[in-house]
């Protein structure tokens, strides 16, 4: 007998946000940016959100999951997320989860189910009238500080008008960048996406930064390009401007000898990116800052345990992001909002994004001093505009993207672009 908390219907929706041209290791950003919004009615007809990825073979999963789905109890997340397993069992396909290449070693099973986790999660919410960092523990913060994410990028996209931030080329462009992140937004940290130029050039930046904004934490993450006596000699020149130094050179072991010749923590979102890396990472004190994405970390739960191993390895915790909407936006918030041991300024693409480009009813969000107001309305705290969802997916449907490929959209325009590790 269905009872008002059985998961009645699920409806996926591919949608496509514009994207500026922001420069990284493997390439550049598309003019699109691909993602889906899930949700999932019960029979008592509450509805709860949640945002994934939207390559065509990451879709074809979350099909996969929402059939096995149908019929439980939205309750017992336990049983839903061994259904997911199930369904995913005899599923062949690689690839395509929106990371365009960077992080190949997640689990697929922690990517495909977190929607439906913080789907879950939005339903018990509003059907007990609490937000969902309740559920998670309770709040320990009121509001959850992010760190202004500068990009290297050009002018605009290849053959279109150039957008409104212009071109970052070099450390008096991505200065400017940082003038305008801190001026609208209020930042108190800033990282740049390194492993764009030479690393004697990105250095190069970061020292403009601390000359322009003295005293602010800073980070560069160059994605792994550079071999372990580079990210060493960038280190040691760099020296005290870094609040951390995120993945510079491939592999736990390359990071595990990085660590230790430098001072500086290291921070990851590449190499431990599944519990059983942890231990491993631990032995080889590879890492210091785990940098946390409920989207390939299995959901709000599953990410709320990641905070308790890491304590007890006595690892640092902070949020890595790709490009959002505001359902992830306040999921993120949610779990920053409910984990004490969230030590550093976390990570968003947020003033990346168009104003007008998402999914929420309203504006929900305001940046204040870097910071936002956790959600205190039952549940996720926001609501589909569906207008906005309408708009969005047709946009999907018009722009005939149907995977992020990063490598393959730089390379109409260089050939030759050389997307390897350890390249410098």
């Amino acid at each position: 007998m269905a009872r008002a908390t059985t998961i009645a219907d699920i409806r996926i929706t591919p949608v496509a946000f514009a994207d500026p041209p922001l420069l990284n290791s493997v390439g550049v950003h598309e003019p699109y940016a691909l993602r889906s919004v899930i949700e999932v009615e019960t029979v008592g007809g509450t509805i709860g959100l949640g945002e994934s990825y939207g390559d065509a073979k990451h879709l074809h999963r979350l099909e996969l999951a929402a059939d096995a789905l149908l019929g439980l109890d939205i309750d017992n997340i336990a049983v839903l997320r061994r259904a997911v397993s199930i369904a995913l069992e005899n599923d062949t396909t690689e690839g395509g989860h929106g990371m365009a290449g960077m992080v190949t070693t997640s689990s697929t099973l922690d990517r495909v189910f977190s929607p439906f986790d913080v789907a879950a999660l939005d339903v018990q919410g509003q059907n007990f009238g609490v937000p969902i960092s309740t559920l998670l523990g309770g709040r320990v913060r009121d509001s959850v500080p992010f760190s202004g994410y500068l990009f290297y990028k050009w002018a605009g996209h290849p053959g279109r008008p150039e957008d409104s931030w212009g071109a970052a080329l070099d450390p008096a462009g991505i200065v400017s960048q940082a003038e305008r992140m801190v001026a609208d937004y209020g930042f108190s940290a800033l990282k740049l996406k390194g492993g764009v130029f030479a690393p004697g050039e990105e250095a190069e930046a970061i020292e403009a930064l601390s000359e322009r904004f003295p005293g602010m934490p800073l980070r560069i993450d160059p994605n792994g390009v550079w071999t372990v006596d580079t990210s060493i000699s960038v280190a040691e020149r760099l020296g005290s401007r870094l609040e951390y130094l995120e993945d510079p050179t491939p592999g736990l072991d390359g990071m595990a000898e990085v660590r230790s010749c430098v001072p500086q923590p290291l921070a990851t979102n590449m190499y431990v990116v599944a519990f059983d890396q942890i231990p491993e990472s631990a032995a080889r004190g590879s890492v210091d800052i785990v940098l946390s994405d409920h989207h390939f970390w299995g959901g709000l739960h599953r990410s709320k345990l990641l905070a308790g191993i890491a304590e007890t390895f006595s690892m640092s915790l902070s949020m890595h992001s790709n490009s959002h909407l505001g359902v992830s936006l306040a999921a993120m918030l949610h779990l920053g909002g409910s984990t004490p041991n969230i030590d550093y300024a976390c990570d968003t693409h947020w003033p990346w994004k168009n104003t007008e480009d998402d999914v929420v009813a309203g504006s929900p969000f305001e940046f204040v001093d870097g910071s936002v107001q956790v959600p205190t309305s039952p549940g996720l705290g926001v609501t589909l505009d569906r207008a906005r969802l309408a708009r969005l997916h047709q946009q999907y449907l018009d722009c005939g993207l149907r995977e992020r490929n990063d490598t393959e959209y730089m390379r109409r325009f260089n050939p030759d672009f050389d997307a390897s590790l350890a390249r410098w």
